[in-house]
């Protein structure tokens, strides 16, 4: 498993393409992002193709799929991001669901899906796959509608659609649900990323209740080949952080 520096976490005033390139510097090879608007993506990709750091993902523009009524604004701004990752290079998209509208959540439910199949003729063209993502709405999400891995897996089993995935944050979940090797090893097939955090705090790994060594361990084992975003906010200087994270989970086998 490749572990993943999302730039905003630990190079907030740092140029893009510099902070890519201090990525490569210090051994990782794998980055992601959130907002794309604002960044020269022409500067980002040559950045990445000197480093030797790959791009994984972005966001979407627009995150509101629960609600039928945006689904078009939705799409949109899908088709819009889609351009951009292919631009830069990314492969992957994160989208948020969108707030609970207080409609019954088996229709919301179904909007999420119902984007979902929408949505295959944008990804099937520019070759880039979706992840809808769960998030905690104890501490950090209070009002959104998917907390559930569990939903979330349904859901994408439902779209029916190949380029349609979920990011899994082992933050979110430990917070939510819990039981997070098996619901990783259990539901690969349909996890496309995977993102990490100590609980409680949302700081280094090596601060929380998970033991993340266990984790990683049992998700190589499964057999995952993906990567893990280090989405932490650092309590370390952020470049002793990451040199540190690398020290202790670089490596799980």
């Amino acid at each position: 498993m490749r572990l993943c520096v999302p730039i905003p976490c630990f190079f907030k005033n740092t140029a893009f393409p510099d902070a890519i390139r201090k990525v490569g510097e210090l051994g990782f090879d794998a980055a992601e992002t959130y907002n794309w608007k604002n960044l020269d993506l022409d500067a980002v990709r040559a950045a990445c193709e000197e480093s030797g750091v790959e791009l994984l993902s972005m966001c979407t523009t627009e995150f509101r799929m629960t609600d039928p009524q945006y689904r078009t604004l939705w799409l949109e701004g899908l088709k819009e991001s889609c351009a951009a990752a292919k631009r830069v290079g990314a492969h992957k998209l994160i989208t948020q669901v969108g707030p609970d509208t207080g409609a019954p959540r088996e229709e919301q439910h179904a909007s999420i899906v119902a984007a979902l199949r929408e949505a295959k003729p944008i990804l099937e063209d520019s070759g880039v796959t979706i992840m809808i993502e769960p998030l905690n709405t104890y501490v950090n999400h209070p009002g959104y509608y998917l907390w559930s891995a569990v939903e979330a897996f349904e859901i994408i089993r439902e779209a029916e659609n190949p380029w349609a995935r979920v990011v899994y944050d082992i933050y979110h979940q430990q917070i939510m649900e819990g039981n997070i090797i098996p619901n990783i090893t259990g539901n690969l097939d349909l996890i496309a990323h995977l993102h990490s955090a100590g609980h409680p705090g949302r700081n280094e790994l090596q601060y929380g209740e998970n033991d993340y060594k266990v984790i990683f361990a049992a998700v190589d084992k499964a057999g995952y080949k993906g990567a893990c975003g280090l989405e932490y906010r650092p309590l370390m200087d952020p470049i002793e952080s990451l040199k540190t994270a690398k020290q202790l989970y670089g490596k799980t086998e």
